[in-house]
């Protein structure tokens, strides 16, 4: 077992059975940001997180909204509430809402009233590209989703980003006109353009953000970037986002089951430990678990 703690920053759980997720349902092709997503379209409980994960010594896990039906909400955090609640994990779990919802009000409301729930996601992955784009617009510029975003910090909720690198310098403002809402950026920043100027896009976009000092990035989901990843291809990537932010702000997690598709579990993980294998410990203590357990509020003994 490595000898550093390890709090998963970004874990899905689901139970088909129960709860609807439109991306895990047929038919599925390889046209998606993801490829294929047959191979995870199956139930991934607490207790096969943990088979996944024996080799680590998990501390703690944040749940992150798994793109269940949005009418689902409220279900999918009292089932995750529920399983807390009994055996103590997730640790934390940030919930879907649309930040453009004329009803989002009373829906953070109910899901702030959970003791488990630190934070709101709604993925805003807007792309030029048709294969790569999540959302038929880029949600981020309309009025509504701003104003929405301006809530979160009456319910005390942080907000978890998914987006892409050119989205991301156009939200500065906003962020910052809201200095009391912690904001979480998923996935690197999924720089899945790699020419120069995608890759130019990408710090532009990291480098504004990371002058808010309310903003971290979780350093996962390089699946995204390239499906069948190798060491060399990911190491630039994370080495550059952890030199922009600094290892205070950085949080590695696994991004199970999604990364499944890319790799195993002990893959991920002994390459993002190989990659910063050169840090002191307290780096990568605070990379591995520490950051994890301030910025989402987990009060965890590490």
């Amino acid at each position: 077992m490595n000898a550093i703690p390890f709090v998963d920053a970004h874990v899905h759980l689901w139970d088909l059975s129960h709860i609807r997720y439109p991306w895990l349902s047929p038919p599925f092709d390889d046209s998606g940001p993801n490829g294929s997503v047959e191979a995870i379209a199956k139930d991934y409980s607490l207790d096969d997180y943990l088979g996944d994960a024996t080799r680590w010594d998990v501390r703690g896990l944040v749940h992150v909204d798994a793109g269940a039906e949005a009418s689902a909400a409220l279900d999918e955090t009292r089932w995750l509430q529920a399983m807390a609640d009994a055996r103590g994990l997730p640790s934390a779990i940030i919930a879907f809402a649309a930040l453009d919802d004329p009803a989002l009000d009373a829906l953070l409301e109910a899901h702030a009233a959970h003791r488990s729930v630190r934070g709101i996601r709604h993925i805003a992955n807007w792309h030029p590209d048709p294969r790569r784009t999540y959302t038929p617009r880029d949600v981020t510029r309309d009025t509504d989703w701003q104003r929405g975003f301006g809530l979160l910090g009456r319910h005390g909720l942080s907000f978890d980003l998914q987006c892409y690198p050119g989205q991301m310098a156009p939200l500065a403002p906003l962020f910052a006109r809201h200095p009391e809402v912690p904001v979480i950026i998923n996935h690197a920043g999924m720089p899945v353009d790699t020419d120069e100027a995608g890759v130019a896009l990408w710090r532009t976009g990291m480098r504004a953000l990371a002058a808010l000092p309310q903003v971290s990035v979780k350093l996962s989901g390089f699946g995204f970037i390239h499906r069948d990843w190798t060491v060399a291809q990911i190491r630039p990537v994370l080495l550059e986002a952890i030199d922009i932010f600094g290892a205070d702000r950085c949080l590695f997690a696994s991004d199970f089951p999604t990364d499944k598709l890319f790799g195993s579990f002990d893959r991920h993980l002994d390459a993002y430990h190989a990659i910063v294998a050169d840090f002191s410990e307290d780096e990568r203590r605070d990379l591995f678990g520490r950051n994890a357990n301030r910025v989402y509020r987990l009060g965890l003994e590490l």
